[in-house]
């Protein structure tokens, strides 16, 4: 979760691996609350579940304490001075990480299921984009059902992936929205929410 890239590929573990031969595994993670899976969804329309692509997710861990705990536990235990600094934000490590989990763990502790939109291109930039969350209306309509999220944990970001998807995919989304750490505000009608704002979705 510290890279950049956080999407996990079966062919990680193995080149031939296939979803059939750890699917029993992740659905056992899952099922105990020790991870939450978010699989990509090829398009951020009606029926996420339709349009999912097993053979790539995001684990996150189900608990952000625990996942804190297993990451900086170099001598068998994490002091609270090192939790006052990740909470003051005084170490120099990807906080990203650490807040998109808490993310997926409060969706998925408000009843969603976790997809993310992860599109590349090779030929068009118009079409590469990254959106972290993608979560659907409870009442569902013709259109207009499915609310990209992007999560942001530093005080300067671009909104590139997200004005893209806007383009493309307009017509079939729900409002916008990005999770950062200020106050809330709607600006090109996209919803800006402070984190805590999240079980509100």
């Amino acid at each position: 979760m510290q890279k950049h890239e956080k999407k996990f590929r079966l062919t990680a573990l193995q080149g031939d691996a296939r979803m059939r031969d750890y699917s029993q595994a992740f659905f056992w993670l899952s099922d105990a609350k020790i991870i939450n899976c978010c699989y990509n969804s090829t398009e951020p329309s009606i029926g996420l579940k339709l349009n999912e692509e097993r053979t790539t997710l995001k684990c996150y861990m189900g608990d952000t304490g625990l996942l804190i705990s297993h990451a900086f536990d170099e001598r068998g235990i994490v002091s609270e001075e090192l939790y006052q600094k990740l909470m003051f934000d005084k170490l120099e490590v990807n906080a990203g990480m650490l807040v998109e989990n808490i993310v997926a763990q409060m969706l998925r502790a408000s009843g969603h299921k976790l997809y993310f939109y992860s599109k590349g291109s090779n030929t068009s930039a118009e079409d590469r984009m990254e959106i972290d969350f993608l979560i659907a209306k409870p009442v569902i309509t013709s259109r207009h059902n499915i609310s990209p999220i992007e999560v942001k944990s530093g005080s300067q970001y671009t909104l590139t992936s997200l004005k893209k998807c806007i383009a493309k995919y307009g017509n079939q989304l729900s409002t916008p929205y990005v999770l950062h750490d200020k106050d809330m505000k709607v600006e090109d009608s996209i919803m800006y929410l402070p984190l805590y704002m999240t079980p509100l979705l």
